[in-house]
């Protein structure tokens, strides 16, 4: 008999082609999959939540499996030898049961983002955030993430050859802050379009930088034209902050 297991992971994104397994190419599944065959000694087959794509990092994901129900305390036991075998850049937080037919993906609830700019040299956080030394004008680019948080149709700001049916996304947060030295655009929604998050905090930096104004940014929502948007946001300045679940996903939660 078996029983679902979530994993949760945190990784640092540099190094890898993205979250999910790829052909000829390096990603956090294919690392959590071979870390698991090499303690368990069978192939354990896992299925993603978030594709973050490549160079982004997360502080939280999850991926889950199936796997025989005898063994929830060994597959808790467990989260220190799997994290001796993956590389520094990856860490196993927690291994939880979950109830029959949970999926880490479509049970998910919302997901939150945070893209992090700094301005000042600083080599310590140059992987971790996008270094733009520019002024920027705080103020504006807080009018445009309303705007954002009251809008559903999200097709200008997909990148092209995605899989999705729709462009709707409900987005519940939504803006600008200074935290210390770091300017950080944080985001929360039910989902994420593919590069969406890279393309409405690089197409803000335009409005705060006076190439575009407010009204421009607004034509670019409606236009569903992905060819006016700013993709141009390295993926090291994003960030996966938290998966949110909704109540009794995690069984005994």
């Amino acid at each position: 008999m078996t029983a679902r297991f979530f994993i949760e992971v945190a990784y640092q994104g540099a190094r890898y082609a993205g979250f999910q397994k790829q052909e000829n190419a390096n990603s956090i599944q294919s690392e959590v999959e071979r870390a698991l065959r090499v303690y368990y000694r069978e192939a354990i087959d896992l299925t993603g939540s978030s594709r973050t794509d490549a160079g982004v990092h997360a502080y939280q994901n999850y991926f889950h499996f199936d796997y025989r129900s005898d063994a929830e305390e060994t597959m808790k036991n467990s989260v220190y030898h799997l994290n001796a075998i993956l590389p520094e850049d990856i860490v196993i937080n927690r291994i939880a049961r979950a109830l029959d037919g949970a999926h880490c993906r479509f049970d998910a609830v919302s997901r939150e983002y945070e893209y992090r700019i700094y301005r000042s040299k600083n080599p310590f956080i140059k992987d971790r955030a996008y270094y733009f030394p520019y002024t920027i004008d705080i103020d504006r680019m807080n009018e445009a993430a309303e705007m954002i948080r009251l809008n559903e149709d999200f097709q200008s700001f997909s990148k092209k050859n995605t899989q999705v049916h729709n462009y709707v996304c409900k987005i519940e947060e939504s803006y600008w802050k200074w935290e210390g030295d770091m300017l950080i655009y944080k985001v929360k929604g039910n989902r994420f379009l593919r590069g969406m998050v890279r393309g409405l905090a690089g197409t803000m930096l335009r409005l705060g930088t006076n190439k575009l104004n407010i009204d421009q940014f607004q034509s670019i929502i409606q236009s569903k034209d992905c060819k006016k948007v700013d993709f141009s946001t390295p993926p090291h300045g994003l960030i996966l902050v938290k998966v949110n679940y909704k109540v009794g996903v995690f069984k005994n939660s």
